[in-house]
């Protein structure tokens, strides 16, 4: 059953942030992901609640434990913090129907 990370992310240091950029997504292939959306940067439009999403990144994997396998590798983990220091994050993990 597929997996997904949500990622709602707002960028407060461009030019770090396109390191991580440049990086993350050789990761997402080696553990089996795919994106889905990537970094969409037109404005999201919220239709129900006060949610006012500034970049969205939507991830899939095949299964939840290859998610996390992704997210606690050592090759995300290596650049996950390039993430953390250059913006503001807000991720879920969700499985699929």
């Amino acid at each position: 059953m597929p997996a997904y990370l949500v990622a709602d992310i707002t960028v407060t240091d461009p030019e770090t942030y396109r390191e991580y950029t440049r990086q993350v997504g050789a990761t997402v292939e080696q553990y089996g992901g795919r994106y889905i959306v990537a970094g969409a940067t037109s404005q999201p439009e919220a239709i129900e609640g006060n949610w006012k999403p500034t970049r969205i990144t939507i991830l899939e994997f095949p299964t939840m434990e290859q998610l996390k396998t992704w997210y606690d590798s050592p090759e995300y983990a290596a650049i996950r913090g390039i993430r953390q220091g250059a913006s503001d994050s807000h991720l879920i993990l969700v499985q699929g129907a």
